[in-house]
């Protein structure tokens, strides 16, 4: 053993001294340039940060004045020129070079064959060979050359840093990520911010966010409208229709947390504060097993999980809310994240709060029009957030965070004679408890454990005093969940993936009336188990990911076995092929049993699946697509079919004869996306078109098939950004699609009478539909910086820029003056609304 430790210690000295040998005779270019001044009686002129970081090996002694120059031009990427026989010139202009590297992992010292090198805003690239090396040549010497590769930092260089004229080539070492990301496939989307995963999903980058038309916050919900395939059918953020499906088919994460709700101003606000919720990953298919529920797709969002060494944040404020946040480091492995937002119409009622309120109570009890009552309306909404970062050692991450939402109205009228008056209140909160603890036990394997508790609840109550009754309503849902994934990477090509997960999902729906006397009160506990299991593969220009989920429902003593599978192959260097499908499940379902509940404002209340007349609701979909990307010319077609079968009439809305059924069906929806987006340093541009045809189906119903609520034929969005200058940008587009279905009264026979009651009498379901909705969005960002630590950011926007009258709605209800009639209402989307941002950030 003493014997072999004497060997070691000789090895490594004779290492060493290798070493030391071969740079023995590399000397700063400064130096040499100092000694070649003096040698010939010469000036050298430069810029001191071109030359600062180059060393070589000095030129001889023997060589002349010209025979000099042309040596140094050939070992380093400058240009020497001789203006006379005194000055030289030391120049990086129209240069190009050869650049190479050995690219290897920071811990593990071993190459990462594989690798992606990329040159910013060129088509040029290569991939490392088997032993990490690369080699690029005619590069521009001022070019930046992106080096990445899967669950590693990406590093950016300039290509002189990495020019080599011999065979040493410079290490280049990538530091492994603490979270394993997908490959970003699009760098830049749409907008800066927004990127391309390699397995089909969208990513929005909050603190990268570039402009989008009409927003002036980076808003969560309101930004993913701009991809094909997701629509609001009524311009809500609580009615986001994903290839046709309802809003409560979406699952919604934040930092693993279940969300049960999503909008402020009850729907024209996401309810999401995005200065702290750093990623978003929108995914419509080919989802990992990892995840259930939302038959439609899967919303994740984010908040920094890394520990920073200095204190940054931010503040700012709109015509309809202000917010900051901050991020303060407590220790080297401690850190503290907080963000809160309120609405500002406590002081005052911005022409942007105007429009607000206008579009979100029209068809409310809240009457916003009605100027022949003397109206007291409080409505404010605040959120806020909480997380704690604690890193025991590189190995193991602790985190806990909390996240409160809330919506608070109370109202009041009284008519001109003050003989009928009523009060009425409204409040909606979701909170959110969550903790992750995540163990990196050797370079292959991974453990994480994450738990949960999310609580949503909504209360109204509505008092008239001329009937002396009170009105009151209540819908909560507590969910607490327990997951643990087992990671496992055989080698930088395949990852496995396993885990058990275990929720607890309890739902009460309670109605009291004082006069008469009415009280219902209904509970629902359902508890599920699932094991999953998944292997990615990523190797060149193959991606898959296959997985399978068991769940079990022990109320039900039910199982469900959920396939996913996500393909994309890249048949030559511009072209790519996808394959996208997925089993998914649902157990938890928003329905609408009477039209004013909750006031009228939130019409939906959750409630669980028992099995019976409300069915566990169940998706199958499969897509197909084409992928063009070359020279930041992104193209994508895609045609995708989905089933979803479980829905029930009572979640659908319906205004039609079908509205008071109790029945169970299916949607169908089959259709093409195509996107095409160019992009450069300066503009860019993109146009989307989705064509589907959506259709309900249930069996008890005459007829059995009919057009979905939701069925947006045709749609298409078209934007175009500019970068004016570097702190100067500018954004328009345009929203046009299809009016959507609806139910006219029947002609000549507009209301039929049961017993004591007069309904419409409907004509066939959906076989009408709106004018087609048009709308035109701007918006203007301005960037500037108060000092060297503190900027700013001013935006301007305008919905609805040419104030269209686009209708999002329409259905009828009985004349009080004359019952055998029925009355046309329409709701109207948002007009002209202007709104303004300030916002500082340190």
């Amino acid at each position: 053993m003493q014997f072999n430790k004497w060997i070691f210690c000789l090895l490594l000295l004779v290492g060493n001294i290798g070493s030391a040998q071969k740079n023995v005779n590399k000397i700063p270019l400064t130096n040499i340039i100092k000694t070649i001044e003096k040698q010939f009686d010469i000036k050298f002129s430069y810029a001191v940060e071109d030359i600062s970081n180059i060393s070589i090996e000095k030129p001889s002694s023997t060589l002349n004045l010209q025979q000099t120059i042309d040596y140094l031009n050939a070992k380093v990427p400058l240009n020497f020129k001789a203006l006379d026989g005194r000055y030289i010139t030391i120049s990086v202009l129209n240069k190009t070079v050869s650049i190479c590297g050995v690219i290897f992992d920071e811990n593990l010292k071993t190459t990462l064959p594989g690798a992606s090198i990329r040159i910013n805003n060129s088509s040029n690239s290569s991939v490392a060979s088997t032993n990490g090396t690369f080699n690029l040549e005619n590069i521009s010497i001022d070019a930046t050359v992106m080096i990445s590769y899967l669950g590693y930092e990406t590093q950016e260089f300039k290509a002189k840093d990495l020019f080599s004229n011999d065979k040493n080539c410079p290490n280049i070492f990538l530091k492994p990520t603490k979270v394993e990301l997908n490959q970003v496939l699009i760098p830049v989307f749409l907008t800066s911010g927004l990127q391309k995963s390699i397995d089909g999903s969208t990513i929005l980058n909050t603190k990268k966010f570039g402009i989008l038309p009409g927003l002036t916050e980076p808003d969560i919900l309101q930004s993913i409208q701009t991809l094909p395939g997701v629509e609001s059918t009524n311009e809500s953020i609580a009615n986001i229709n994903i290839r046709g499906g309802t809003n409560d088919q979406n699952l919604m994460l934040w930092d693993n947390i279940k969300m049960y709700h999503s909008g402020h101003f009850f729907g024209l606000i996401s309810a999401y504060n995005p200065n702290l919720t750093s990623k978003i990953v929108v995914t419509k298919n080919g989802t990992s097993a990892e995840y259930s529920d939302g038959v439609s797709s899967m919303i994740n969002m984010s908040t920094n999980n890394e520990i920073k060494n200095t204190v940054s944040g931010g503040a700012g404020i709109n015509l309809i809310s202000g917010d900051a946040f901050v991020e303060i480091p407590l220790a080297k492995n401690l850190e503290l994240d907080l963000s809160a937002r309120h609405s500002i119409t406590d002081f005052i009622n911005t022409p942007t709060y105007n429009t607000y309120y206008k579009k979100s109570f029209q068809d409310s009890e809240i009457n916003a029009n009605n100027l022949d009552k003397n109206v007291n309306s409080d409505f404010y909404f605040y959120d806020y957030t909480a997380k704690i970062l604690y890193d025991l050692n590189d190995k193991h991450q602790f985190r806990a965070n909390i996240i409160g939402i809330t919506n608070e109205l109370n109202y009041s009228e009284n008519n001109s004679d003050q003989t009928q008056s009523k009060t009425s209140a409204l409040s909606q909160k979701n909170i959110g408890y969550g903790g992750n603890w995540k163990a990196q036990w050797n370079s292959k394997f991974s453990t994480q454990l994450s738990s949960y508790f999310s609580k949503y609840n909504i209360d109204a109550s509505d008092y008239r005093i001329a009937t002396d009754q009170l009105l009151t309503e209540a819908n909560e849902v507590i969910e607490t969940a327990i997951k643990l994934n087992l990671n496992y990477n055989f080698n930088e090509k395949i990852r496995l993936l396993a885990g058990y997960q275990i929720n607890e999902t309890g739902m009460l729906n309670q109605t009291q009336v004082s006069a008469p006397f009415y009280s219902s009160t209904k509970k629902d506990v359902l508890l599920n188990h699932a094991l999953y299991a998944e292997t990615e593969y990523n190797h060149n220009n193959t991606y898959v990911r296959l997985g399978m989920r068991l769940n079990y429902f022990e109320k039900f003593d039910k199982l469900l076995f959920e396939p996913r599978i996500n393909f994309r192959q890249q048949i030559f260097n511009p072209l790519a092929i996808k394959l996208e499908g997925e089993f998914k499940n649902q157990t938890s379902t928003q329905i609408i049993d009477f039209e004013d509940d909750f006031l009228g404002v939130e019409k939906r209340r959750w409630q669980l699946v028992n099995n019976k007349d409300i069915p566990i609701a169940k998706s199958k979909q499969a897509s197909v697509g084409l992928e063009f990307n070359k020279n930041n010319l992104n193209i994508e077609l895609s045609g995708f079919y989905k089933i979803v079968d479980g829905i029930t009439a009572s979640n659908q809305g319906f205004y039609n004869n079908f509205q008071s059924k109790n029945a169970h069906g299916s949607y169908t929806n089959k259709g093409i996306e195509f996107l095409i987006n160019k992009t450069t340093q300066k503009f860019s541009t993109w146009l989307s078109y989705t064509l589907s045809n959506n259709n309900y189906y249930f069996e008890s119903f005459t007829p059995s098939t009919f057009p979905n609520n939701v069925d947006i034929r045709h749609s298409v969005t078209l934007g175009f950004n500019y970068n004016i200058l570097n702190n100067l940008k500018i954004s328009v587009g345009g929203i046009w699609h299809s009016g959507q279905p609806y139910t006219k009264a029947v002609e000549g026979d507009e209301t039929v009478q049961s017993g004591n009651n007069i309904f419409v009498n409907y004509d066939t379901p959906n076989s009408h539909n709106l004018d087609d909705f048009l709308r035109l969005d701007t918006s203007l960002s301005y960037n500037f910086n108060f000092n060297s630590a503190i900027k700013a950011t001013f935006r301007a926007g305008i919905i609805n820029l040419t104030n269209e009258k686009n209708y999002i709605n329409r259905y009828y209800k009985v004349d009080p003056d004359d019952t055998e009639k029925a009355i046309e209402v329409n709701n109207r989307s948002l007009a002209f609304t202007p709104n303004v941002s300030f916002r500082i950030h340190f």
